[in-house]
């Protein structure tokens, strides 16, 4: 099967118009509710970013704020779905991992060895590993997207933006919380509760939990019994806050989670059997388990006109999969180190300590200093089989790696804003990284192949702010971000060097109509160097980070939101022009699949080669345009209201790895064409108290690419399509 490259003016000019549309039934709306004046005005959004609580219209940054109501009427369940919200926002799940890229920045392909390049944050807690961003979607405060580098002031520096999600925080103002539930075809069930809980004046407890299940969208023919593609989750939390005065401050998280399935349905490019994109046939018995815990305690103390923050985490995650390593039920063996079935296990337990101090109140004078360190160890264990009988390995493997990398990263950091001839203030951050990686590649005999990176960089940004009007800010900034390098897992293999991004960008952000529209927007550049890129190399094949020397991009962003008595809408738009700036040899690796057109070399069932990539070839997952749009309408009835929503999402064509598809000699497997979402919403609610929404995602039932998976060290790549359609009803009782 063959997936074409997309590059058609249609689909960029279909969302251009659904953005022009929006923004004239914005302006249309905006002049005859405002000539009414019946019009409510939209809420403040206030982002953390500066580890502070800041209004999004005053922080000279690029963001797509979503608060709790905002999640909800969008109906975003899950991390994946943010891209349908958020512009310049890239992200691709399968197998472990979450790879989530801004402005084509990010991460392609992981390794237990390989960071990511977008910071990911839970309640103020740095996750590391791509592995186990998404356990925490669910009873969500706020979401917070931050486009370009981070190099200053979040926990861990960035070269691709930051994504900080916040959970509501306990209280001592009164017993509150809701139960909802949903459900929907593909026998979907998904609960979800909190309740918080004040206890006397100092104390408060706030718990929630979710249990969510679904059948696969895929049949699989067998002859394995089970069923890739479907979810089984489960996961609480609990946060209890001591506030004994106005000054002091501690806040107590815990979150357990637990992810049991028959792992990704993968469907096989060369499928000999159907062509259906939801049917698949395996004979491995594979499965899919994340079992983990993460636990924090923030402190702050307020002093007359300075606040200290101290806060500490101590994380562990567990993965472990097995899974049909060559995705069919129809092939012979494919060789001693190329196994029919992978297994992996991953252990990482990480140790996170971040202290801030910083001044408060709205003087001309502000600033924050403060330190972060990291200390983890990832301990891996990799193995292929290729025994003719594929049901649950038999034996011993016919390759093993098993290792333990040590992390540790510490760094200093601080920015001063100063605020002058009134209505100008300029801002100044630096931050001093220092990180370090030892990969034990032998944990048989350790100590008898251990690999050492350092690595060290001076980050920061530089922003001016100009306060043009009341409800108009100018700004301009320039930001460099870095992520470590690291070693690879080949012991033959060099250690690969870090990555930076200088991003130069200047933007404005507008409230208009007496609060009732806000207009945010940028033009950015960007200079990305020395751009660490995973392939496969060795035999067995392990995975292989090389360094590009540079990429370069420019684009545009707008965001509108607008809120006129009962009608609401919303518009996201980006345009990336995102590329190698040079040439570049890079390593490729394909395995040769059994199915494939052409007959595979047994000799050589890896094929490894050195291609150039050439300028101007485009940046892995970078889609040209993404935008959103979305539109409700309140119709009161009687004491309570019904509301219709339409949310429109397009994401542009985009590569899943340097390479162009001729590059490849078995199939193009790089593509992930355009697509385009449409969902609907009705939401009924008789009373304050109650919701009742009725909904249909992906209601044209559009079949598209939703990740183009690549060969791995234990299994053969394929598709995921995105989900078909769904519907279902959702209920949710709040008090």
């Amino acid at each position: 099967m063959k997936i074409h490259m997309q590059r058609t003016e249609s689909p960029r000019l279909k969302s251009s118009a659904v953005a022009f549309a929006v923004a004239s039934v914005l302006a249309n709306a905006a002049l005859a509710q405002t000539e009414s004046g019946s019009a409510s005005a939209l809420e403040e959004v206030v982002v953390t970013a500066e580890r502070r609580v800041q209004s999004l219209q005053e922080v000279p940054i690029s963001a797509t704020v979503l608060s709790a109501d905002s999640i909800e009427k969008m109906g975003i369940n899950n991390v994946s779905q943010l891209q349908q919200v958020a512009p310049s926002l890239a992200i691709n799940t399968y197998n472990r991992s979450t790879f989530v890229n801004i402005r084509g920045v990010g991460i392609a392909q992981s390794a237990p060895t390989s960071s990511p390049g977008v910071a990911f944050y839970i309640d103020g807690t740095f996750i590391p590993h791509e592995f186990t961003i998404g356990q925490s979607f669910y009873d969500l405060a706020a979401v917070e997207v931050l486009r370009g580098p981070q190099g200053t002031l979040t926990g861990q520096n960035s070269t691709g933006g930051a994504v900080y999600v916040r959970t509501p925080d306990p209280t001592t103002d009164g017993f509150s919380g809701f139960a909802e539930a949903t459900g929907g075809n593909y026998d979907w069930r998904k609960v979800v509760a909190a309740v918080n809980i004040p206890m006397g004046d100092m104390f408060a407890l706030r718990l929630a939990g979710t249990i969510d299940e679904r059948d696969s969208f895929y049949t699989n023919l067998g002859p394995s019994s089970a069923k890739p593609g479907n979810v089984d989750f489960k996961g609480f939390r609990g946060a209890l806050l001591f506030q004994p005065t106005d000054a002091f401050k501690v806040t107590l998280r815990y979150e357990n989670y637990l992810n049991d399935t028959y792992h990704n349905a993968i469907k096989n490019r060369y499928d000999i059997v159907t062509s259906d994109p939801f049917t698949i046939e395996e004979d491995a018995e594979s499965y899919f388990l994340q079992d983990g815990y993460r636990a924090s305690a923030e402190i702050t103390y307020d002093f007359s006109a300075v606040r200290l923050r101290l806060h500490s985490s101590y994380q562990d995650g567990f993965t472990e999969d097995l899974s049909d390593g060559d995705r069919t039920a129809t092939a012979p063996p494919v060789g001693t180190t190329n196994g029919r079935i992978g297994y992996g296990k991953t252990d990482i337990q990480t140790f996170i300590n971040e202290a801030n101090v910083m001044s408060t109140g709205d003087g001309a004078f502000s600033w924050v200093v403060g330190a972060f360190t990291l200390d983890e160890d990832v301990d891996v264990i990799l193995r292929r089989y290729n025994n003719s009988t594929t049901v649950i390995p038999p034996g011993a493997a016919n390759s093993s790696t098993l290792a333990l990398a040590t992390n540790t990263s510490h760094s200093a950091f601080g920015q001063v804003g100063i605020k002058f001839l009134d209505r100008l203030e300029l801002i100044a951050g630096a931050r001093y990284s220092e990180d370090k990686q030892v990969y034990d590649r032998t944990r048989a005999n350790p100590g008898t192949n251990v690999g050492v990176q350092e690595s060290s960089q001076t980050t920061g940004r530089v922003a001016l702010n100009w306060t043009a009007a009341d409800d108009l800010l100018l700004y301009t900034s320039v930001a460099k971000g870095y992520k470590a390098g690291g070693v690879n897992l080949g012991a033959t293999d060099p250690n690969f060097e870090p990555e930076k991004n200088l991003v130069v960008e200047i933007g404005s952000k507008t409230t208009l109509l007496d609060g009732h529209l806000r207009m945010n927007g940028d033009v950015f550049y960007s200079k990305y160097e020395d751009i660490q890129l995973i392939s496969l190399r060795g035999t067995p094949p392990l995975p292989y980070t090389q360094n590009a020397s540079e990429g370069k991009s420019y684009g545009v962003e707008l965001e509108l939101q607008g809120v006129f008595g009962g009608f609401a809408a919303n518009l996201g738009f980006a345009y990336l022009n995102a590329e190698f700036a040079n040439s570049n040899v890079l390593n490729l690796a394909e395995r040769v699949n059994p199915n494939a057109p052409i007959p595979p070399d047994a000799a050589n069932a890896i094929l490894q080669r050195s291609t150039t990539v050439q300028s101007g070839q485009p940046l892995p997952f970078s889609p040209e345009i993404t935008a959103n749009a979305g539109i409700e309408y309140r119709i009161p009835i009687g004491n309570g209201s019904l509301t219709p929503r339409l949310q429109y999402a397009f994401v542009d064509s985009q590569f899943a790895t340097p390479f162009k598809p001729s590059d490849y000699r078995y199939a193009d497997i790089t593509t992930v064409p355009s697509r385009n979402i449409l969902d609907v919403r009705v939401t009924y609610a008789p009373v304050d108290a109650l919701t009742i929404e009725a909904f249909a995602t992906n209601v044209l039932d559009k079949t598209y690419v939703a990740s183009q998976v690549q060969d791995s060290s234990t299994a053969f790549g394929g598709i995921i399509y995105g989900a078909p359609a769904q519907y279902g009803a959702r209920v949710k009782y709040s008090f």
